[in-house]
């Protein structure tokens, strides 16, 4: 499932594409018809993210909701649009842009309450340009008891960071993936907080994930680039058994709250 970077990136990238004009909206699946038909040939005045939710925002108090999942993809082009391939759910057009839709978990309209509704279920986003230092995420970390994975991966109370943010940023703080989140101090969470916003931000900037410190890159450390279907250089995520860029301890892996925690033992020996 795409990381909120991603999800950010898409709405910069279909405001430049569509933004300010009129769109031609259909659903050439047709399990959408109902949707397209009503914002068809309206104005999107805007796009916005709130983590992993995507949002285009059309005239007349109209919101189209996007959640990807695990298999949602867009793919988009100049001219016009080719004749429809697959299950596309929406497709989007102007006389210089087209833009498909396919397999998305969510693809559904939304008023002004259903929007403030998703909004309200909705942790604070890192990539948010209103910042209040991850307060209320705190809030919910520290009454918790729950795992610092586990709480982190919790939309509710961090919108946007999956599993990569997330471990990465926990072996970046020193922490195990199985501290509790009462145990953690204010200072801490400040860190990771901000930790958060600066790895994410680069995401947005450079359609990746990266991780590591300068002085452990590739380049400084005289090894391999790392292959991965995700890409980007990374501490502990998937390196299981490896060596840690740091310490050269092998990188441990279990299951946590049915996903694959990583982490150096070594590095982070905060439990």
């Amino acid at each position: 499932m795409p990381e909120g970077h991603t999800i950010h990136r898409l709405a910069g990238r279909h405001r430049a594409l569509f933004a300010g004009r009129a769109v031609a909206v259909s659903s050439p699946q047709g399990r959408f018809a109902d949707g397209a038909r009503r914002v068809d040939g309206r104005v999107l005045l805007d796009t916005s993210a709130h983590g992993k939710h995507l949002l285009h925002h059309y005239e007349g108090d109209v919101t189209l909701h996007v959640h990807l999942g695990l298999y949602g993809k867009f793919t988009d082009g100049d001219g016009a649009a080719p004749p429809p391939v697959g299950e596309v759910r929406l497709r989007m057009a102007n006389a210089a842009h087209w833009l498909d839709l396919r397999g998305p978990t969510a693809c559904e309209l939304l008023d002004p309450l259903q929007v403030e509704a998703l909004h309200a279920r909705l942790g604070p986003d890192p990539l948010a340009e209103e910042d209040d230092g991850g307060v209320r995420a705190f809030t919910a970390v520290k009454r918790s008891d729950r795992p610092l994975m586990a709480l982190l991966m919790d939309q509710s109370v961090v919108a946007g960071a999956g599993l990569i943010y997330v471990t990465e940023a926990l072996f970046r703080a020193g922490l195990r993936p199985t501290v509790p989140g009462r145990r953690l101090t204010r200072r801490r969470w400040d860190a990771i907080w901000q930790d958060l916003r600066v790895l994410m931000r680069s995401g947005v900037a450079e359609g990746r994930i990266d991780t590591v410190r300068d002085l452990h890159t590739p380049e400084a450390m005289g090894r391999a680039p790392r292959v991965d279907r995700h890409g980007g250089e990374v501490y502990v995520y998937r390196r299981a058994g490896l060596p840690c860029l740091v310490c050269g301890t092998p990188v441990r892996t279990a299951e946590l709250n049915a996903r694959n925690a990583y982490w150096c033992p070594v590095c982070q020996a905060t439990r």
